[in-house]
């Protein structure tokens, strides 16, 4: 059986080994790969893994007499085209799970920096500023106790949870949006208060969502004018959630006092993006999946995906 590995790189650059992978069949690994090199790259492959390089519905119509299997090394699927492979016989994997530890830490990761500055006054002892002070206490900004702050978190999912616990030992006090899918089961655990009300009394607002025709644009001008002053948005979940030109616009004029984002609608991003340049907003490069540990579990379950298929026991299937 021939594997084709899109765009491998991210996933592996070196300290893991592909060998669950080649287990089961031939594999082919490519770092990367772009727009114009996908159809004859995957070729005659039956299997092709792919992480956020785009499968879209002329590519799975060109390949569908080959082509048995899509496993999305990665939990989100809005690169994949799931009624093109549908209606073509093709199930679609991904693998849930597998770095809520590691984005719930670097969630709380951003939300201390905003709150306490760490990297900011350590650039600033290093520089000798607070040799140069007359006091033995130095700040360069004022800095946010968050035990008794509400956070409200929007997506409780794996991720979801795990920040929410955390916050929670920080002494948090943490409200959950109501659902926005009319079929989601309720959790005992918080309360749910609806989105707006969430926007308009939390001080923390953390958006662990999919990426969906629903969920796209939820944070926009509206929303943000809801928000206190001196609350902070994060996002860890998806670019498109967030209306990147009305998030900068708030930050400029003060409408909230911050913002700490792992994702942005175009990655890597243009020199455009005004919210690489907004005011006391801190921007990493989608990278809060990334620790070791996350993504070693990530490629023996993408493995694991692949052996359930191959057995006739398909799991994790997001097209059925």
């Amino acid at each position: 059986m021939k594997i084709v590995v899109l765009d491998g790189y991210v996933l592996n650059p070196g300290d893991l080994s592909w060998d669950p992978m080649k287990a089961l069949g031939e594999v082919q690994v490519h770092d990367r790969t772009s727009p114009e090199n996908i159809l004859e790259r995957i070729g005659h492959a039956e299997v092709v893994l792919v992480n956020k390089t785009p499968v879209d519905m002329h590519t799975i119509f060109r390949v569908q007499q080959t082509l048995k299997y899509i496993g999305v090394l990665a939990t989100g699927t809005n690169n994949v085209d799931l009624n093109a492979a549908h209606e073509c016989g093709i199930p679609v994997t991904n693998v849930p799970a597998y770095g809520s530890d590691s984005v719930a830490q670097h969630t709380i990761a951003l939300l201390l920096e905003l709150t306490n500055a760490v990297g900011r006054h350590s650039a600033a002892a290093r520089n000798g500023d607070w040799a140069a002070s007359r006091d033995w206490c130095f700040t360069r900004s004022s800095l946010v106790e968050l035990a008794g702050l509400r956070l409200g978190i929007v997506g409780y999912g794996g991720i979801g949870k795990r920040v929410a616990e955390i916050a929670r030992a920080l002494g948090m006090e943490v409200v959950i949006a109501e659902s926005l899918r009319s079929d989601a089961s309720s959790e005992g655990d918080s309360e749910r208060i609806p989105l707006d009300e969430l926007f308009a009394t939390s001080d923390v607002v953390s958006l662990h969502c999919p990426l969906t025709d629903q969920t796209t644009g939820l944070v926009n001008a509206k929303r943000l004018a809801l928000m206190k002053p001196s609350a902070i948005l994060l996002n860890t979940a998806r670019g498109g959630l967030v209306v990147e030109k009305e998030l900068g616009q708030a930050l400029e004029r003060s409408t909230i006092a911050a913002a700490g984002l792992d994702v942005l609608s175009s990655e890597p991003p243009t020199s455009e993006n005004p919210l690489t340049r907004a005011r006391n907003c801190l921007v990493t490069p989608h990278l809060a999946w990334a620790t070791l540990a996350a993504r070693r579990r990530l490629l023996e379950s993408a493995a694991e995906n692949l052996s359930a298929f191959l057995r006739g026991e398909p799991r994790n299937v997001v097209n059925p």
